[in-house]
């Protein structure tokens, strides 16, 4: 018999319909999970992502690598798409 595995419950990260879409975000913030990752794959430390968006946490960042390695494909579909339209 295959026992179920609970859902994954977030502290920090949230989704609200309308905010950036509907993905995932910190809550409180319209700061996505995808914004964080994309600037870690790029070469940030957790120090110069709490830098680069102030009132993010340590914490929140590695929550964010935590849903992150729990949605590895979502999350990496849209750092590319982030990544290919380039700053606003």
């Amino acid at each position: 018999m295959m026992s179920l595995m609970p859902a994954t419950t977030y502290r920090y990260l949230t989704q609200i319909p309308g905010v950036r879409s509907g993905r995932t975000i910190i809550e409180g913030t319209r700061i996505g999970v995808h914004d964080v990752v994309g600037l870690l794959v790029n070469g940030a430390s957790i120090d110069e992502v709490c830098r680069s968006f102030p009132g993010v946490t340590r914490a929140q960042v590695y929550e964010c690598l935590s849903y992150y390695e729990d949605h590895r494909v979502e999350i990496d579909a849209l750092v590319a798409q982030q990544m290919s339209e380039g700053p606003v």
